[in-house]
């Protein structure tokens, strides 16, 4: 660990401050844009299906006179 400090200890400020933080976003970047595509298609899928069940159970006759056996 002190390798590394002592590294970056003699660097100019630009390299620790502005080039190591783009070289993690280009390398780093795909990988939170792809994670938060998947929760934004997750939730989008949950509005979705949440929404269909809305629609069915208000167009059905409510729902609660149903049984459970129409599964």
């Amino acid at each position: 660990m002190d390798g590394i400090r002592e590294t970056f200890a003699g660097m100019p400020w630009w390299v620790k401050w502005v080039a190591v933080p783009l070289l993690a976003l280009f390398v780093f970047g795909g990988l939170l844009t792809a994670l938060i595509g998947l929760i934004f298609k997750v939730l989008l899928f949950v509005g979705l299906v949440g929404g269909l069940i809305f629609v069915v159970r208000k167009f059905s006759g409510g729902g609660a006179k149903s049984s459970s056996s129409d599964w």
